[in-house]
């Protein structure tokens, strides 16, 4: 082969980050967002567009874990999809992972992620989430984690959370970072209360 050979960038070097939270309130006490009452929640991720592709992998991968534990899957929500990609976007553009306030999330659970532009699939990001069960403890919220510190395992447990219903996902790009928001209805991490 004549003249220069392109490399590929070493994916050594590479960052991820999460950032986990709690609900804070009683199950009882939540109050439903009015996307999710809207009545054009879109069930199933239909195939087509580069988003609904990558919805579906997303989904997958929360519903291949909770499947393993017998519970029920999650169906996707295309407004909390847009909720999530407004914040992921505001992220990306700041370079720093923070959540939203209960607020400005209606609510909702939300699990973030952040990791260097272009060497994480999704089923990598979400898989992060899913890793913390090494750490997880079966007992009530917030004593859930053999860590002691039930942020190890925060992540996990919004995604096999029990009563939670519906998720919806977004991936945004910028400053050399991919950032993953996803929104979770009903939020998880209860006080009091076990992931299932």
């Amino acid at each position: 082969m004549n003249g220069p050979t392109k490399r590929k960038a070493p994916i050594y070097g590479t960052v991820a980050l999460l950032c986990a939270m709690a609900a804070g309130f009683a199950a009882s006490g939540s109050s439903t967002p009015a996307a999710a009452n809207s009545g054009s929640v879109r069930h199933d991720v239909q195939r087509g567009s580069a988003d609904t592709h990558l919805a579906a992998r997303i989904l997958r991968t929360h519903n291949d874990e909770r499947r393993r534990l017998a519970l029920r899957p999650l169906k996707w929500n295309v407004h909390l999809e847009r909720e999530a990609r407004e914040w992921a976007h505001h992220l990306s553009r700041r370079g720093m992972l923070q959540h939203a306030s209960q607020q400005e999330r209606n609510r909702t659970g939300e699990n973030l992620w952040m990791g260097t532009s272009g060497h994480w699939p999704v089923e990598n990001m979400v898989g992060m989430f899913i890793e913390e069960k090494k750490h997880y403890r079966h007992a009530r919220f917030p004593d859930i984690s053999h860590t002691g510190n039930w942020a190890d395992v925060g992540h996990y447990t919004q995604v096999v959370w029990r009563d939670t219903q519906e998720v919806g996902c977004a991936v945004a790009t910028a400053r050399g970072n991919d950032v993953l928001v996803c929104r979770y209805w009903p939020a998880g991490n209860v006080w009091g209360q076990k992931a299932y």
